[in-house]
C-alpha cells in the first residue's frame, strides 16, 4: 500500500513540475471539468509514460532530475495490450459524458476529434493488434531506436552524456519485447514478405559487424562529447563506456533479433498485399479511415488516383511539348530520360553531398522569404537541411521531416536522401524543398507548436497524415502559384511530384485492395511517373509494408484545394489567401472534416453582410408584461 501511495505521489508530483511552465496556464486554471483539462491530463500521464516523447518535446528535459526520462527507453512487457485496451475505453466513457450542451464550439470539434482518433486506435488493438511489421527496411524499431538516440538524445553535458549510454545499455532489453511481439504475430500466422525478411537481415549485419568508429551510436556520441570539451580522463571513460555499451547492449540486441527473422525467413508471405493476412480487407479500410480521415472505399480512391494520373498527365504532356520532346513517347519515359540526363545531375565527387545540402538550403531560404506575403504570421523555429544518414540511406525515402524540439533547443531538420545520384534531379529539388520544409511540413508543424492558442491536447495530442501530409503537397502546388518555379523544368519536378502521389492512390489500393504484386506496383509506376528504378523500388516497397499511409497526401491536399476553390467563389474579392492558411493551419493537425468546418467558419465570418431595412413604426403599441412570478430563495 505504502508503495502505492510513494508512487500516486510521485506521478502526481511529476505531472504538477512537468506543466508548471507553459502548461501550467492551461492546465490548472481551467475548470476541472473542463474536457481541454481531461484531455491535457490524460496526454500528460501518456508522455510520463514514454520517455522517448518527453526527449523528443524538449521542454521536459528541465524536469530530468525527477523523471529521469532521459537515461529510459520504452521497453514492451507483458500484459500491454489489455492495458492499453482498458485506458482507451476508461477514456472514451469519459469523453462521451461530456454534453455537447456544456461545451464551446472549439470543445465540441475536440472532443469529435478524440472520439475518432480513439475509437479508430481501440479497433485497431481489439481486432487487429499484430497486422503491422515492427521489423521493416523505413521505420523498424532497428533503424528508429538509433535514430533516436543519434538525433534526439540531448548531450550538452556530462550528465546527459552519461544518460545517453545508460539508454544504450537498455537497447538488448527493448528488443526483447519486440522479439516477443514478433514471436506472438508469428504464432496467427502473420509474416512480412520475403524482400523484407532479406532488408533487414542485411541492415541487422551492417549493424552487427560494424566497427566502433563506423558505428553511429559511437560516431555520434563522440562528436557531441569533444564538443563539450571535457577533462581528458572523463571523455575516455565516456568513450570506453559507450563502446561497452555497444558491445553488451546493442550488438547482442540486433543478434537477437537477426536470428528470428534468418529462422522465419521461410514463413516470409508469398503475397505482397495486407488482403492476404487474417482479416486483411477489414484492416485495410481502417487504416484507409485512420490515413486519410474518410470513409471513401478502396475503389472510390483507386478511381480517384485514376483521374488525377491522367489530368496531371496531360498537364505535363504539354509542357514537355512545349520544350520540343518527343511527342510520341509517353510522359513517363521521357520524364526517365529527364531523370538519366546528366545536365540535370550533379557530379559523384567526393563533396556531392555537402554541395546538395548547400544548394537546398538557399532554396529554403529564398521560400522563407517570398511565403512571408501568403501568411499572417511565419515560424519562430529555424529550419535546416542535412543528408539522410548513411546507415539507412539506401531504403529510405527521398526526403522526410523531423520537427523542431518547443524549447528551441533543437531546429527542425530536412532530409535528404543524396544515396543516389538520380535520385536527385536539379529539377526536383525545389519540390522536394517546399514539401519538407517551407511553406510545407515545417511552417506547418512548427506553426503548431507555436500556437500557444491551442489546448495541450490540440497542440500535441493528435496528428494524421491526412493534414500534415496533404499540406505539405499543397506547398508545392503554392509555391508553384507564388512564382518560385517560374522555370518550365521546376514546374516539371512539382507535376512529377503530385503524379507521384496520385500513384500512389492507385498503387496502394492496387496492392493492398487489388491484389497487385509488388512487379505489378513497380511498372505502373515507372510507367507514369518516371522515376528511377531506386527510388520506384524505395516507394512501392514502403507502401506493402506501411498499408494506407500513403493515400494521405492526394487525399489531404485534393480536400484543401477543394476547401480553396470554395472561398474563392462563395468570398469573390473578399478572399484573403492569408485568411484561408489562418483557417487551416490555426487549429492544429486535425481530421479533414474538422478542417472544412473551420473553412466554412472563416467564409461565415467574412462573407458581407446584408444590409437590413429597418421599419420604424410612427408610435410604440403598448405591450403587456405579466408579473414576474417570485423566485425562491437560494
Amino acid at each position: 500500500m505504502i508503495d502505492k501511495i510513494l508512487k500516486f505521489l510521485k506521478s502526481t508530483f511529476i505531472v504538477f513540475m512537468v506543466v508548471t511552465g507553459a502548461y501550467f496556464i492551461n492546465l490548472f486554471f481551467m475548470k476541472p471539468a473542463s474536457i481541454d483539462h481531461f484531455l491535457g491530463k490524460e496526454l500528460m500521464l501518456g508522455l510520463i509514460d514514454s520517455p522517448e516523447a518527453l526527449t523528443y518535446i524538449g521542454i521536459f528535459d528541465q524536469y530530468n532530475w525527477i523523471t529521469k526520462h532521459n537515461s529510459k527507453l520504452s521497453i514492451s512487457k507483458e500484459g500491454d495490450l489489455i492495458d492499453d485496451i482498458n485506458d482507451l475505453e476508461n477514456t472514451l466513457k469519459t469523453l462521451y459524458k461530456y454534453s455537447d450542451y456544456n461545451l464551446s464550439e472549439t470543445q465540441i470539434n475536440t472532443k469529435q476529434i478524440a472520439i475518432f482518433d480513439l475509437e479508430n486506435n481501440l479497433k485497431k488493438l481489439k481486432d487487429f493488434p499484430y497486422h503491422s511489421y515492427p521489423l521493416n527496411q523505413i521505420g523498424g524499431i532497428h533503424l528508429n531506436l538509433i535514430e533516436f538516440m543519434s538525433d534526439m538524445h540531448p548531450i550538452r553535458n556530462q550528465s546527459e552524456a552519461e544518460d545517453f549510454i545508460k539508454r544504450v545499455n537498455l537497447f538488448d532489453e527493448v528488443y526483447a519485447g519486440t522479439l516477443k511481439d514478433l514471436e506472438k504475430q508469428a504464432d496467427i500466422g502473420i509474416f512480412p514478405p520475403e524482400f523484407v525478411f532479406d532488408h533487414v537481415i542485411e541492415q541487422l549485419n551492417q549493424f552487427i559487424d560494424y566497427q566502433h568508429d563506423e558505428h553511429p551510436l559511437y560516431t555520434q556520441f563522440m562528436k557531441k562529447i569533444e564538443a563539450l570539451n571535457l577533462e581528458e580522463d572523463i571523455q575516455n571513460n565516456l568513450e570506453k563506456e559507450i563502446k561497452m555499451a555497444i558491445d553488451n547492449s546493442v550488438t547482442p540486441g540486433f543478434v537477437l533479433l537477426r536470428e528470428f527473422m534468418s529462422k522465419n525467413k521461410i514463413n516470409a508471405n508469398i503475397h505482397d498485399g495486407i488482403w492476404s493476412q487474417p482479416n486483411g480487407d477489414e484492416f485495410y479500410k481502417l487504416q484507409i479511415r485512420s490515413y486519410t480521415t474518410t470513409d471513401y472505399s478502396p475503389e472510390e480512391i483507386h478511381q480517384m488516383g485514376l483521374a488525377e494520373v491522367d489530368r496531371i498527365s496531360k498537364r505535363m504532356r504539354e509542357i514537355l511539348t512545349s520544350l520540343g520532346y518527343d511527342k510520341n513517347k509517353s510522359v513517363g519515359e521521357l520524364m526517365n530520360e529527364l531523370n538519366e540526363n546528366p545536365d540535370f545531375l550533379y557530379a559523384d565527387t567526393p563533396d556531392r553531398k555537402e554541395i546538395v545540402v548547400n544548394d537546398y538550403t538557399k532554396m529554403v531560404n529564398e521560400a522563407i522569404e517570398v511565403m512571408t506575403d501568403y501568411f499572417h504570421t511565419m515560424p519562430k523555429s529555424e529550419v535546416i537541411v542535412k543528408a539522410v544518414p548513411e546507415y539507412s540511406e539506401q531504403t529510405a525515402a527521398g526526403g522526410y521531416y523531423q520537427s523542431p524540439a518547443l524549447d528551441g533547443s533543437r531546429p527542425g531538420v530536412f532530409y535528404a536522401n543524396l544515396y543516389d545520384i538520380k535520385q536527385t534531379p536539379k529539377y526536383s529539388m525545389r519540390t522536394l524543398t517546399y514539401h519538407e520544409a517551407t511553406p510545407g511540413h515545417h511552417h506547418q508543424i512548427a506553426h503548431s507548436m507555436e500556437n500557444e492558442n491551442l489546448t495541450l491536447y490540440r497542440r500535441f495530442g493528435y496528428r494524421t497524415s491526412a493534414f500534415s501530409e496533404g499540406w505539405a503537397l499543397y506547398a508545392e502546388r503554392l509555391s508553384l502559384e507564388a512564382g518560385l518555379a517560374e522555370d518550365p523544368y521546376d514546374e516539371l519536378g512539382i507535376l512529377q511530384s503530385e503524379i507521384f502521389r496520385a500513384v500512389r492512390l492507385v498503387v496502394d489500393t492496387g496492392i493492398h485492395y487489388k491484389k497487385w504484386t509488388r512487379e505489378d506496383a513497380m511498372e505502373y509506376m515507372k510507367d507514369n511517373t518516371g522515376m528511377s528504378d531506386t527510388e520506384v523500388r524505395v516507394e512501392i516497397e514502403r507502401y506493402i509494408v506501411w498499408p494506407g499511409q500513403a493515400l494521405s497526401y492526394k487525399v489531404g491536399m485534393i480536400k484543401i484545394l477543394e476547401l480553396r476553390e470554395n472561398a474563392m467563389r462563395e468570398l469573390g474579392n473578399e478572399f484573403d489567401i492569408k485568411d484561408f492558411h489562418s483557417a487551416v493551419l490555426d487549429h492544429g493537425i486535425p481530421p479533414l472534416f474538422i478542417v472544412e468546418e473551420m473553412v466554412k467558419n472563416m467564409i461565415s465570418e467574412k462573407r458581407p453582410k446584408p444590409e437590413l431595412e429597418l421599419s420604424i413604426p410612427d408610435r410604440i403599441e403598448e405591450v403587456y408584461i405579466p408579473d414576474s412570478p417570485d423566485i425562491p430563495s437560494e
